[in-house]
């Protein structure tokens, strides 16, 4: 009889043969780690035309414990992810980037985390920074348990570069919505807008700092910055336009949106280099996102009558 798997770890991949070692090698160890855990990998090639695939199938081979292969041929973060939620068995279903190295307690932190929980539940970790010499950016530092705010929004609370649920959350909220995310149109905000999906249908929202990644991102050039938190902030503008009429919880973080630039002269963010005023460098791409969700849209609504 085949055990039940208590831990599904998906990762999404696309043209990383050479820095997928390092991710690959940390899953390798956090399993042999985790002696008293099942656990099975669900690797999503993202139409790869590097060496990826064959990467990906040697490693395979050489493992012990169960690795599902999947080949999506369209590009999209999103997309990637819903196809690989289609081979996940776990109990609990984790989710880390391609670029990122489990440390070796992962596994066990992530069931000790959801036993301290109850019913459905989503819970990230922490994102330390892999390299020094990369910008600090997609990272996520906080040392101490936390619980998002019901209603409020939350982006940033945590990040799908280290996040788990359990199984029945996808009962709840869905699949990924395969217009956000990198790949598509929307640029980022697919792992937002499950958060805010779930958060809606009294999903529990935590943080666990004990479920730790290293994220080596590569970014060190700060117009590389500047462009990846533009594409944040697009994206959460994007959400804001999907939900601004069936969810009070859009319209009341667009009125916090627009209140916070006066922290531009109160409380000035000077963590990035590129953004003189971070406040309203924010608002002003998450209204990009807005608009051109309702421009988007209405095309396709027009389109019908055509």
């Amino acid at each position: 009889m085949t055990a039940a798997i208590d831990v599904s770890l998906l990762v999404c991949t696309r043209n990383r043969a050479v820095s997928l070692t390092a991710a690959l090698e940390s899953v390798e160890r956090a399993a042999a780690y985790a002696r008293n855990t099942t656990v099975e990998v669900v690797l999503v090639d993202n139409d790869s035309v590097d060496g990826t695939p064959q990467r990906l199938t040697e490693w395979r081979s050489r493992q012990t414990f169960p690795v599902h292969l999947v080949h999506e041929p369209h590009p999209g973060l999103a997309r990637a992810r819903n196809a690989g939620l289609a081979h996940c068995t776990g109990r609990i279903i984790a989710m880390t980037d391609d670029d990122c190295v489990l440390h070796q307690d992962y596994f066990a932190a992530v069931c000790a985390a959801f036993e301290r929980a109850s019913g459905p539940a989503i819970i990230g970790g922490r994102i330390l920074l892999g390299n020094p010499a990369d910008l600090p950016v997609t990272i996520k530092l906080e040392d101490h348990p936390m619980v998002a705010p019901s209603r409020g929004f939350p982006g940033g609370f945590i990040m799908g570069a280290n996040l788990a649920f359990t199984a029945d959350v996808l009962r709840l909220t869905g699949c990924f919505d395969e217009r956000f995310g990198a790949g598509a149109p929307f640029l980022s905000a697919e792992d937002t807008d499950f958060l805010f999906r779930a958060a809606g249908s009294g999903v529990a929202i935590l943080y666990d700092p004990l479920m730790v990644v290293d994220h080596h991102h590569g970014r060190r050039d700060i117009e590389d910055e500047t462009r990846l938190l533009a594409g944040y902030s697009f994206g959460d503008g994007a959400l804001y336009a999907k939900y601004l009429v069936s969810d009070r919880r859009a319209l009341r973080a667009i009125v916090e949106d627009i209140l916070a630039v006066r922290f531009d002269w109160t409380r000035p963010v000077k963590t990035h280099a590129g953004i003189k005023r971070f406040y309203w460098f924010r608002l002003r791409h998450k209204a990009r996102g807005l608009v051109y969700f309702w421009w988007v849209a209405l095309r396709r609504s027009m389109s019908r009558f055509i």
